[in-house]
């Protein structure tokens, strides 16, 4: 037996994102969609993450560009470009807990997530940091991403696992990965792991410092 939390990076994607929802609402799964702000200003793509929400689904911010990890970004306005700009996108789609989830770039948990003026935007922001204990690589090898899932999700006691819904044929296999957790005994949940989550509505709850990266001013 073991606690299992679903969440889907990167998205909305039209091609993909669709069969996702499918799947979740015959299952009667609730998860969490972790949406780049650039692609949600999208009308296609928004219309997506609004049928999510209408579901049942959580809507997370994962920052507007998804280009390169807020910890290696240098520039004053960080936070506004990418998580406050997003945040303002979402609009009624956020959870009131304003969750925001960093780019790992590779699901990497190091200093490269985060600076200190993004720390103090979090937290003045009353956002809720999202982390992950789970990330089997679906992008970049989608047809063998299931073994290393549920290998992740047998280590630990509660997963929170980070699959992406994006145009790699990964997501082909999600059926597949649902069917073999149940049978395994996941008891699914949409809430996250308490240590997943160190920074929650604004409160530092969890120490974050090995995640924040300090960029000299000669790199701004």
């Amino acid at each position: 037996m073991f606690d299992l939390t679903l969440s889907f990076d990167n998205g909305p994607e039209p091609d993909v994102t669709p069969a996702v929802l499918d799947i979740l609402a015959r299952r009667g799964l609730k998860a969490t969609f972790f949406v780049i702000g650039n692609k949600v200003a999208d009308p296609e793509r928004r219309r997506l993450a609004e049928r999510a929400y209408d579901e049942g689904h959580w809507i997370g911010n994962h920052t507007y560009t998804h280009a390169v990890p807020l910890g290696r970004l240098p520039g004053d306005d960080v936070a506004e470009r990418e998580i406050d700009r997003t945040q303002a996108i979402l609009g009624s789609l956020a959870h009131p807990q304003r969750w925001f989830r960093p780019f790992g770039n590779g699901g990497h948990l190091d200093d490269g997530l985060l600076r200190p003026q993004v720390v103090d935007r979090l937290i003045a922001g009353g956002y809720s940091c999202v982390l992950w204990n789970a990330v089997p690589h679906d992008w970049d090898d989608p047809d063998g991403w299931v073994e290393r899932a549920l290998a992740q999700c047998a280590a630990q006691p509660w997963t929170l696992m980070v699959l992406h819904d994006l145009p790699t044929g990964a997501m082909a296999h999600l059926d597949r990965f649902l069917d073999r957790a149940s049978a395994a005994g996941a008891r699914f949940h949409q809430d996250f792991p308490p240590c997943c989550v160190p920074i929650r509505a604004g409160e530092m709850v969890l120490p974050i410092n090995r995640y924040v990266s300090h960029i000299e001013e000669s790199e701004r």
